[in-house]
């Protein structure tokens, strides 16, 4: 749901209606307040009143008599020559007293009324001006309240063990990272082992790791085992509009620190400020290179001892400033890396503890098919998988709906609303049992597990899923060609049965091209050129981009080589296909007819000395 936020109001608004208000109250309270209302009477009048024992207090002022009557009302009549007026008002019980107060001089009253009024309109306008600061945000202290005038406020969260709750039990399939943060967390405890030796601990640690591995998952947990503040800020808050405001961010994070030491301090995203300077050349950052400075100041300056640790995050180590990285401020690097199958294995089962699964899921299968995800993709599939179930009316999570989770997560949900026509549903067809049929009949090739033709969210209308049985780190140059050979066997297929080729290879042939050229740039497998790096790596956990560092004429003759490994590739797949027409048919007219098989029933049919007869002669007449 989208935040709806209050229109910020002018403070001027607020000074006019001050002025108004101030306006009414002067013209209809002061004036009362500060001249007092007397009615003139006559003498006759006067003398009737004090007959009548009416008149309360009296006072002669020349030849003004000012009167009272019971009611306390001012009277003012003008005296004649009455000797008997002091008989008169004793006789009535008359007291004599000041009636009317000594008139304030012009200039006393101007200044009396000036001052109540600036008094008045300065507090109204700073308290209507308070709240409407606090509403934009605001604690209406320094600098107006604003949220961008607050000068050297972290706006770091601070959590406690009992808010947060996460153990090292929750984080699963990073057991060399839980080994190495543990350490800090003994330190956290026992201070007094370490410092008995005279070791010291590391002021900072830092989680290196592509996106969703749980880098910040950890740095909680160790908070949480070590039952101490927890302080996380993103790297991105400490950026701002003037310069020197994120470093005062950052002195006043280590100030919150040391009071509340022994705790945590997590920067997430410490790339934002931690980029490596660029020596005072043109397009530089005087703020950020400011912060940094600050932040690496505030490190060298802060002590451990006091149980004060510095944990911080990335997936861009390579962008980091050697400053940082250096002995005394973040002494280790602890590597947060995709989990491998034993690790897929115990997050998902991790994950599945939250959801009611059926007794026949197997894990273990689900982490062979999900090779390559990230912690927080596993944790997408159990959700998925838990959603699918809802859907389909059942209150329990079985395998199918683990499995169809993984696809959901690799190439999107089923596009149900998008119908292929004949024939471009038979090319499909033969598309992917090329793809199947390549992998199949080579020796160094994960199995075939899955075939669809029916279209995808991600744009696929097809694809084919290979799993390997175990985990594999390491790939030889048979494995990096077959694998190419198979990209290529959609195509291959594709102009063998049609004698045309269209546009549905165009992701087959970016990982071909990807794949062939990395064996001669990166991994060294051309016999010509041999052990000789010429492309480098940047950004490996983000997408891993690459950039050529050779001469130009080695760059085309690079060209030249890639286009003939991915041709010779190609026509291997060719071969293998022409070799086994009639099994293409076969599982072409099989997939046509049920749009999805597994694995199992693939190699069944594979295996099957029957063969069908030419599935694009047989449907001639329907496409």
């Amino acid at each position: 749901m989208q935040e709806v936020k209050t229109p910020k109001r002018s403070p001027w608004l607020y000074w006019l209606i001050g002025f108004f208000v101030l306006l009414i109250l002067n013209q209809f309270v002061f004036t009362r307040m500060l001249n007092q209302k007397v009615e003139s009477v006559d003498y006759g009048t006067f003398l009737n009143m004090l007959s009548d024992k009416k008149v309360e207090k009296v006072q002669i002022e020349g030849e003004s008599i000012y009167f009272t009557d019971k009611s306390d009302k001012a009277y003012e009549a003008t005296t004649f020559n009455d000797p008997k007026l002091v008989d008169r008002l004793e006789d009535a019980g008359c007291s004599f007293g000041r009636v009317m107060e000594e008139e304030m001089s012009p200039l006393m009253s101007m200044l009396l009324s000036g001052l109540i009024s600036f008094v008045i309109i300065f507090g109204l306008g700073s308290l209507l001006t308070r709240r409407m600061m606090k509403k934009m945000g605001g604690e209406g202290g320094a600098g107006m309240g604003m949220p961008s005038m607050q000068f050297g406020k972290s706006n770091a969260k601070v959590y406690v063990q009992s808010q947060t709750g996460i153990k090292f039990n929750d984080v699963a399939g990073e057991d060399e990272a839980k080994e190495i943060l543990q350490e800090i967390v003994d330190f956290l405890h026992n201070p007094g082992k370490y410092q008995e030796i005279g070791a010291k601990m590391p002021k900072g640690a830092l989680l290196v790791g592509p996106p969703g591995t749980g880098k910040t998952l950890l740095a909680k947990a160790v908070a949480g085992e070590a039952n101490v503040p927890f302080f996380s800020i993103s790297g991105s808050e400490f950026v701002e509009m003037f310069v020197g405001m994120g470093a005062a961010k950052v002195r006043d994070l280590f100030k919150q620190a040391n009071e509340k030491a022994p705790c945590i301090v997590f920067i997430d995203e410490i790339d934002t400020i931690g980029k490596k300077r660029d020596n005072g050349g043109m397009g530089g950052n005087d703020e950020r290179e400011q912060t940094l400075n600050q932040l690496l100041t505030e490190m060298d300056g802060f002590d451990g001892s006091k149980g004060v640790v510095i944990l911080a995050a990335t997936n861009r180590p390579d962008s980091l400033d050697p400053a940082l990285l250096r002995p005394g401020r973040f002494d280790r690097r602890v590597p947060v890396e995709l989990p491998d199958l034993k690790g897929r294995e115990e997050i998902l089962k991790v994950h599945a503890k939250k959801i009611r699964l059926s007794d026949s899921v197997d894990f273990n299968a689900i982490a062979r098919a999900a090779s390559g995800a990230s912690g927080a993709e596993l944790a997408n599939m159990i959700n998925e998988a838990a959603l699918h179930a809802v859907r389909a009316g059942r209150k329990f999570v079985t395998q199918a709906d683990l499995e169809e989770s993984i696809e959901v997560v690799i190439a999107g949900y089923q596009k149900k609303n998008k119908v292929l026509s004949d024939k471009e549903k038979l090319i499909v067809a033969y598309h992917e049992i090329g793809h199947a049929l390549v992998a199949a009949l080579q020796t160094q090739s994960a199995p075939v597990t899955k075939i669809t033709i029916i279209p995808r969210t991600s744009g696929a209308l097809g694809y084919t899923m290979q799993v390997d049985e175990g985990e594999h780190n390491l790939m030889s140059k048979e494995e990096i060609e077959n694998k190419i050979s198979t990209f290529t066997g959609g195509r291959c297929a594709e102009d063998l049965v049609f004698h045309s080729i269209t546009t549905g290879a165009s992701n087959d042939i970016e990982q071909a091209t990807r794949l062939a050229r990395a064996m001669i740039t990166r991994f060294g497998m051309s016999e010509d050129i041999g052990m000789v790096a010429l492309e480098t790596v940047s950004n490996q956990y983000l997408g891993g981009d690459t950039s050529l560092a050779c001469s130009q004429e080695m760059a085309a003759d690079i060209d030249k080589r890639v286009i003939a490994l991915v041709r010779q590739q190609y026509q291997k797949a060719e071969k293998l296909l022409s070799d086994h027409m009639s099994k293409l048919h076969e599982l072409a007219k099989y997939l046509y007819e049920r749009e999805t098989i597994t694995g199992e029933e693939f190699m069944e049919i594979l295996n099957q000395k029957e063969e069908y007869p030419n599935l694009v002669d047989s449907k001639a007449e329907e496409v």
